[in-house]
């Protein structure tokens, strides 16, 4: 990942309703939802909760998979963790004693 990437990964994660669609959809992984479900789920419109989709697909965090009539949406999880890597690539100036918490809270999920 390039720091483009992560400004569009960053960008798209930075409005309401695209951040809560984005943890939705990580807490039901590896299934994921139809985007029915979703816009249900947030009370949001389907025509509104379609946009924010696709700026979460287009900066690598969704993924869609078209099933008959049904669009199902999954986090894309190597797309998160190419952006978590990217942002603490050079954390604490290589001092590892530092991310250790980070690295613990992680471990708790």
């Amino acid at each position: 990942m390039d720091s483009l990437d992560a400004l569009d990964a960053l960008s798209a994660l930075a409005q309401q309703t695209r951040l809560e669609a984005f943890r939705l959809l990580v807490r039901h992984e590896p299934e994921g939802l139809p985007a029915g479900e979703i816009a249900q789920k947030l009370d949001v419109p389907a025509n509104t909760l379609s946009s924010h989709l696709a700026i979460l697909a287009r900066a690598r965090l969704v993924t869609a998979e078209r099933q008959s009539r049904t669009i199902r949406y999954r986090a894309d999880l190597a797309g998160l963790r190419a952006l978590m890597v990217y942002l603490a690539k050079d954390c604490c100036g290589g001092n590892a004693e530092l991310c250790r918490p980070l690295l613990a809270e992680l471990d708790y999920c």
